[in-house]
């Protein structure tokens, strides 16, 4: 098996990395990533000691780059993480969110149709080799926003077809609405970064439907877990606590969104690579609801209690242990345009490929600051700009 994998020096292509080479012994990977800010070799840096990696450092939007990896190595699945996919920045920038999220997927999906197709059916359709899929990555954004009908979350009503979903929990989930996203939820993007990412999904079903292409689409709700850039919520609120830093919250912190440890996600994206039915669309998410501002809350008392069983972490505080309070939250303006509610019904991807988050919300969130604490040199490197001075060691020339 020979994987293009774009995007994996970021946040959640990297953790898929990382899986794929630990699930899969006969796996191949070429890694495509430009390494903007959000790409960092640091995180995969053991990967590419491994035989199985070569690792490219290129724009999914250059032609003849793309080209050549298709021509040199016979690949069967394409995984396409690269994007631009910070809401703020999309909004002060749209035009490369544009650029690198459309335009990139459709570079992306030409080539594999050139170099994957071996003729033409008897109606004019191509014929595609056996064994060869194209998943997009994508995001739970595209839906828009859902109704948050309570003010205070209530015990969800599951069906039997998804009770293995929350297998194991100790207690029930809870939910702020009655309506969820599924595969068929109108699409409804409302940001310029969630415009673009539907834009390549349609794009990505076209091909299917004008080519037959053999493509499969995910939709995510929100990833939270190691290496995670420290401009989104939840590893910025850590580096903030860590350091005494005002805890930024957007209005009033009352935004929901359903939350995905990222390893979770990953096992999701490779059964639906390798199991999943051609042309279909998969949710993947967990029933975990939360507030902002609850997650915030979340993050400050776990580590203040982490601080104080065990003193050997306080070495990484940038401030005293007393100022590890609810004190250190700031509401800013809203954003522009600030969808009130995300929520995902994984129903499809549980039922046909029986895929189930395996991590508890709050001993995800638990083992995510225990990876930040024990991980320190990777947050200021990454912060810093220290790993562009690794690339230019390990990778001069390339």
């Amino acid at each position: 098996m020979r994987y293009l994998v774009t995007g994996a020096a970021g946040f959640i292509g990297a953790n898929y990395l990382k899986y794929i080479l630990k699930m899969h012994s006969n796996c191949e990977v070429i890694v495509l990533d430009k390494l903007t800010y959000a790409g960092n070799l640091l995180t995969i840096q053991e990967e590419l000691k491994d035989s199985r990696v070569k690792f490219i450092k290129g724009d999914i939007q250059n032609k003849e780059l793309v080209e050549n990896i298709f021509m040199r190595h016979d690949i069967d699945y394409v995984v396409n993480f690269a994007a631009e996919s910070h809401v703020d920045r999309s909004i002060e920038n749209p035009q490369i969110f544009l650029e690198t999220n459309i335009l990139g997927t459709q570079n992306l999906l030409d080539m594999a149709k050139k170099f994957w197709s071996i003729g033409k059916d008897e109606k004019g359709y191509p014929i595609f080799k056996q064994g060869k899929k194209y998943l997009q990555v994508s995001t739970d954004e595209v839906y828009g926003s859902l109704e948050k009908d309570w003010a205070v979350a209530q015990e969800l009503i599951l069906n039997e077809s998804v009770r293995k979903v929350i297998s194991g929990r100790k207690t029930l989930p809870t939910g702020y609405g009655e309506s969820f996203f599924t595969e068929n939820t109108p699409l409804s993007p409302r940001s310029p970064y969630s415009a673009s990412k539907t834009a390549a999904d349609m794009l990505v079903k076209a091909y299917e439907d004008t080519y037959h292409m053999p493509i499969s689409i995910t939709r995510c709700s929100n990833n939270y877990g190691p290496y995670h850039f420290p401009e989104k919520l939840i590893p910025l609120m850590i580096k903030n606590v860590l350091e005494g830093k005002k805890l930024p919250v957007y209005g009033k912190g009352d935004n929901v969104r359903d939350w995905l440890y990222v390893k979770d996600h990953c096992k999701g994206i490779d059964l639906v690579l390798h199991k999943g039915r051609l042309g279909e669309v998969y949710n993947i998410g967990g029933f975990n609801e939360e507030q902002n501002i609850e997650i915030v809350k979340l993050v400050i008392s776990t580590i203040a209690r982490i601080m104080r069983d065990e003193p050997r972490h306080q070495k990484v505080l940038k401030t005293e242990l007393s100022n590890i309070s609810e004190g250190l939250i700031t509401y800013v303006q809203d954003r522009l345009g600030h969808d009130a509610r995300y929520a995902i019904d994984p129903t499809k991807i549980v039922t046909e490929l029986g895929w189930y988050p395996e991590t508890p919300f709050v001993e995800g969130i638990e083992q995510t600051i225990r990876w930040y604490l024990e991980n320190q040199e990777w947050v200021n490197s990454v912060t810093s700009g220290e790993y562009q001075k690794y690339y230019e060691q390990m990778y001069q020339g390339s």
